[in-house]
């Protein structure tokens, strides 16, 4: 009776833990993105989660440690939705148009991701550059991309020499910029890019602003 018993106890410790771990990311992410690296409190995290800020650093560490665990969950979750993009079947112009249409809805979506990658630039980087999960987490978007330029390429359809990194971050600038720069933007110019009414208007333009410079005519040097 023991035998099955200890089993079955250790999964449900193992999955408390999980829980436990999950709940605590889920707390972390939304009080660093809103106060901040320097103005986030464990204590406030322990606070409005089930558990201690001893179970927290148990957990995790520490505050900068708890901090890059949550970097890697939302730049994680980035990267799953890019190794789900299925676009072989499509021809590379609505392709590369798919690709950066899941940027837009993703960064659109996460908000407080947004807002992380903004704090973590504060600080250089400097979890991230610490990350040995982060260091190897590279890019599935890059492997895509390289791919659709190829056929593009190979068909004539797009110029020659197109840096897939030169690409990705033309598509992730658009779409970072359009959530983190809204409120200044909006007092600036009288227009709020998140704007629903204007949303397909700017989904649209997005992937129209790759396709040109795609298919743009490079003069020779």
């Amino acid at each position: 009776m023991t035998s099955v018993e200890e089993p079955a106890r250790s999964g449900e410790r193992i999955r408390d833990a999980a829980r436990t771990r999950a709940e605590i990311l889920d707390v972390a992410t939304q009080e660093f993105a809103r106060a901040g690296y320097d103005g986030a409190r464990v204590d406030e995290i322990a606070a409005r989660t089930r558990t201690t800020k001893r179970m927290i650093y148990y957990y995790f560490g520490g505050k900068e440690q708890l901090f890059t665990a949550v970097l890697e969950r939302a730049y994680g979750a980035i990267r799953e939705a890019e190794q789900e993009l299925d676009v072989d079947h499509l021809d590379p112009v609505a392709a590369i148009r798919r690709l950066a249409e899941l940027t837009f809805d993703h960064h659109e979506q996460h908000p407080d991701f947004i807002r992380l990658v903004s704090i973590e630039n504060i600080h250089e980087a400097q979890h991230i550059a610490g990350s040995e999960k982060l260091g190897k987490i590279g890019s599935p978007a890059l492997d895509v991309i390289r791919r659709i330029l190829a056929s593009g390429q190979e068909s004539g359809l797009f110029t020659a020499d197109v840096d897939a990194v030169d690409l990705h971050a033309m598509i992730s600038s658009f779409c970072f910029f359009r959530v983190s720069n809204r409120h200044t933007f909006g007092a600036l110019f009288g227009r709020d890019l998140l704007d629903g009414a204007q949303r397909a208007h700017y989904r649209a333009m997005l992937g129209d602003m790759v396709i040109a410079y795609l298919t743009a005519e490079r003069s020779a040097d």
